[in-house]
């Protein structure tokens, strides 16, 4: 920024309103009330930002108002397309404006002009009585008005840094000789945004070009007869459009409004209004960053959408306060470190049908960590805390005392992420014994899309605010690292306070569970689950070293090849891993293709999605494709396995994630085996490191077929799809021959390409658009192919409008067992939102139904194989496919019981097919 006492921010509230909101708009902010604060959150931020980063002496934001202007006047289908404006964006506007207010700051508006006038009147005068002007906008329309002394500022957004355009940069991005040719620029290209039609064929580097050699959009008509081919003719055409544009996109600098540098001076905030909107709101991180303070909010009762507020029945008070927390709230902590208080807290858990357990230990890795101590709680602001020594054989020897407790199958042991707490106990010979009731899985049923945290739920249910570890051990500190330096009485404090939390969230997470009718599916698959994860964590699975070189040696000779011929097709050495070089020798060099897509940093656009459509077509786009699958899969997966080998037992132990999807699938993480890519001979060659453990024992695959397209034809009751499962035949090769007409003899391998492309697709609600997209066609053949399909299928499409139509009505879709997707923006006027929506409308029940069947046979499997005291483990699950370490002496049991379990898990009316191979590492078994 220029330094100068006068520093004038003029922010454009609309443009940075919008983009707030469609910033959360897949992640919403819900406060207790049901209100999405996402779009005043997003821009209360910005307005925070910048008075902390820039302090500027004057501030001022305008907004644009109801009333038509001018251009509206002049070209009455400006601004046409857009969407009706969101309902979620309407509420924010006037909050925005109260914010505003409470800041001191102005808000500026004119009926017959949009903001982007205001700001341009405002800082065309500011700027000629000697202040420093900044447009905060992410609009670059608003390069037109830079000069010496005005300046664009973009504030940061999505990963991109905040960026201040002069005049210098503003013609550099546009590629002009003067920043008034911005209007030019947009008279020529048009803007889909407003409506605005420029010049039809004309792009931004065309537009360029001709700017250079005429000078304007007026020049460019008069010597339209100086143009050749084509061009000259659109322009003859449309030349007359291009001026209309120009000025549609001219930003007015004389609008009747006054600069009166006195209303605009920032003098700090009123603290008290900006408090009370904060508190209405929920703003609690920003209000302790704006005002110093964390303020009383209410809490919630739950997944918003659950009650509907409108409804008197089912209102509740929500209890408003000074947040709780330990200092403030009376309770009864102890601390037991001596053997006759252990003898009463073990006879004391011995009668109860039901405790809260919590262990304390040294380290977040459970393979590797030493317990500190138990915490249990039996009733509300009650707990115990067992203080266990650090030498190891005093160590174990007092954890083992609490082994029948803790093994014992007749209580309910309640925890925060049981498994965790199960798998540490393991390594001391201690099988922590269902029942179970844990509070982050029935959080993760009853609002799958928020966070489940033990800290952020007892905030949001119980108004309560838990000791925080750094305040234990120390900003610097992992999150249990230091726990043995922290004096034992603050461990059985903290320690005692989460169990009494957990053990308080459960009285009111279990009734929830009913009223939802969520207990089947959390106590006979989330909660069994549990003890399986555990157990295939613990187990791990072992890795060829060895092959994984091998591998790394052959790719990394695979990958220098790649870039010989990346440099023979361009001509010239240049860095492959710059987007800039790339993107530089693609369009501007090789020239692929006229008018190639921008980034919002004005270079070239070369990710994936880019150059997958030029890969077809065009030999380096291919190549690059090909180079970066291979470093990622070397740098992720090949030269990252053998690090992640544990000391403990030489295996790789993955961590299953059981409460993120929304859609209930399963992800893991150290290593993430979901990704491992399998679509290329590369990425399959991977998994021939996956071996064994020993020679006694031999891997499993056994993998689900098109379990989403057979739950799909089993919803829809489709016929077609039915018969064709039931009877074996290729459903895609079946699906081809429909809608190509063809006999099913006569498939060829693009039709059931593209069939299969459908197939998928249609789960996943693609459009034509997507469709297109993925097969390399044009959206018209996409549009037929989809066409074709629900005329072969109309089952399919009936029961797609079915789910939209209920959706719409509850707000929210279920699996087979009723696991819930709540879709809060099914009845959106935004279009873009509501189709999101209604894509999850359609998938969340097929995929989450997938995941649904999945579990209980993992959940079957276990059982069986426990109870038959089985050698033979269950290692890894990855989609649709369960691996497992079979002893050799075991295989045909192994193999027909588990192929029985998984086709039999949730019957349908469409069998359900299961492939099982046995192999010496897991590609053979595949």
């Amino acid at each position: 920024m220029t330094n100068t006492d006068k520093n004038l921010f003029l922010l454009d509230a609309m443009a940075l309103i919008y983009r707030a909101h469609f910033a959360f708009s897949k992640n919403p902010r819900i406060n207790s009330k049901g209100m999405n604060t996402g779009a005043v959150l997003g821009f209360t931020n910005a307005v925070v930002d910048v008075l902390n980063r820039e302090k500027p002496s004057h501030m001022a934001v305008a907004y644009d108002t109801s009333e038509p202007t001018f251009r509206h006047h002049r070209f009455p289908q400006y601004k046409a397309n857009r969407d009706k404006q969101p309902e979620d964006i309407q509420i924010a506007i006037p909050i925005t404006k109260n914010i505003l207010r409470a800041f001191n700051i102005p808000v500026l508006e004119l009926d017959g002009f949009e903001a982007d006038d205001v700001i341009g009147t405002i800082a065309k005068k500011a700027a000629r009585t000697g202040y420093t002007v900044y447009m905060m906008t992410p609009d670059k329309d608003y390069g037109q008005l830079v000069e010496d002394c005005i300046f664009l500022y973009k504030p940061a957004y999505m990963g991109n840094a905040i960026d201040i355009l002069g005049v210098k940069e503003v013609t550099e991005k546009f590629n002009i000789t003067h920043v008034d040719q911005v209007r030019d620029m947009l008279g020529l290209q048009g803007d889909a945004v407003d409506n605005i039609p420029g010049i039809p064929g004309i792009g931004a580097k065309t537009a360029s070009k001709l700017l250079k050699e005429f000078g304007s959009v007026e020049a460019i008509v008069e010597n339209a007869d100086r143009l050749k081919g084509k061009q000259k003719e659109l322009v003859k055409e449309f030349g007359q459009q291009g001026i209309l544009s120009k000025e549609l996109a001219t930003i007015k600098i004389d609008v009747p409004v006054d600069f009166n540098e006195d209303e605009l001076l920032c003098d700090g905030a009123d603290k008290d209004k900006l408090k009370e909107i904060f508190l209405e709101l929920e703003f609690r991180s920003l209000s302790k960053r704006v005002l110093g303070e964390e303020l009383q909010t209410p809490t919630t009762t739950g997944q918003l959408g659950i009650f509907d507020s409108t409804k008197e029945d089912q209102k509740q008070e929500m209890p408003v306060g000074n947040r709780k927390d330990i200092t403030t709230v009376k309770h009864n902590y102890q601390l037991v470190d001596t053997p006759e208080k252990r003898r009463k807290l073990i006879e004391l858990l011995e009668k109860q049908p039901l405790f809260c357990f919590d262990t304390e230990t040294d380290s977040l890795d459970a393979l590797h960590a030493q317990l500190v101590g138990y915490a249990f709680s039996v009733k509300p602001a009650e707990a115990y805390y067992v203080s266990l020594p650090e030498n190891p054989d005093e160590n174990h020897k007092i954890a083992l005392e609490f082994k029948n407790i803790l093994e014992n199958k007749e209580s309910v042991k309640v925890g925060q992420n049981l498994k965790y707490d199960i798998m540490v106990l393991k390594k001391y010979g201690i099988e922590v014994a269902p029942p179970y009731f844990d509070t982050m899985l029935a959080h993760y049923l009853i609002d799958p899309e928020t966070r489940h945290n033990m800290d952020v739920m007892a905030e949001n249910y119980l108004n309560y605010q838990p000791v925080s570890i750094t305040s234990l051990i120390g900003k610097k500190g992992s999150s249990q690292g230091n726990m043995r330096d922290v004096p034992v009485e603050q461990v059985a404090e903290y320690a005692g306070e989460d169990a009494d939390i957990t053990l308080q969230l459960k009285n009111i997470f279990a009734p929830d569970l009913t009223k939802l009718q969520l207990d089947k599916l959390y106590y006979e698959v989330e909660v069994p689950l549990i003890q399986v994860l555990a157990s295939m964590e613990y187990e791990g699975v072992k890795i060829d070293k060895a092959s994984l070189k091998e591998i790394s040696q052959e790719l990394s000779v695979d990958i220098k090849e790649l870039e010989k011929e990346i440099y023979e097709v361009a001509g010239e050495q240049f860095n492959i891993a710059s987007p800039k070089q790339l993107g530089e020798i693609m369009f501007d060099k090789l020239k692929l293709i006229d008018n190639p897509k921008l980034t919002k940093t004005g270079q070239y656009a070369t990710g994936e999605e880019v150059l997958s459509r030029l890969a077809e077509e065009h030999l380096i786009a291919k190549k690059i494709l090909n180079i970066r699958e291979l470093q990622k899969l070397k740098s992720t997966y090949v030269d990252a396995l053998p690090k992640l080998i544990s000391q403990y037992d030489g295996r790789i132990h993955t961590s299953y994630n059981q409460a993120v999807t929304s859609t209930g699938r399963l992800s893991s993480t150290n290593p993430n085996l979901q990704n491992i890519p399998i679509k290329t001979e590369k990425g399959r060659e991977v998994r021939k490191a996956f071996v064994p453990r020993d020679e006694n024992h031999i891997l499993m695959a056994a993998d689900y077929s098109q379990v989403e397209l057979r739950v799909m034809a089993a919803f829809s009751q489709d016929e077609s799809m039915i018969d064709a499962f039931k009877n074996g035949r290729d459903i895609h090769a079946t699906t081809a021959s429909k809608i190509f007409k063809v006999p099913l003899e006569e498939v060829q391998a693009d039709m059931r390409r593209k069939a299969k492309t459908a197939n998928f697709g249609i789960i996943y609600g693609v459009s034509s658009f997507g469709l297109a997209q993925q097969l390399s066609i044009s959206r018209s053949e996409a549009s037929e192919i989809i066409k074709a399909y629900f005329q072969e299928f109309p089952a399919v499409k009936e029961y797609m409008d079915r789910v939209i139509r209920e959706a719409r009505e509850k707000e929210y879709v279920e699996t087979i067992l009723g696991r819930r997707r709540y879709l809060r923006d099914i009845n959106s006027r935004n279009n873009t939102l509501r189709g999101y929506a209604e894509r999850n409308a359609i998938n969340a029940p097929i995929q989450g139904t997938a995941a649904d069947i999945i579990k209980v046979a993992m959940v079957n499997i276990f059982e069986w194989l426990q109870l038959e005291n089985m050698r033979s483990k269950m290692i890894l699950q990855v989609h649709d496919e369960l691996i497992f370490d079979v002893h050799k002496e075991e295989q045909e049991a192994v193999k027909a019981k588990v192929e029985e379990l998984m086709k039999n898990a949730i019957p349908l009316s469409v069998p359900m097919e299961v492939s099982a191979g046995f192999g010496n590492n897991w590609l053979e078994a595949h």
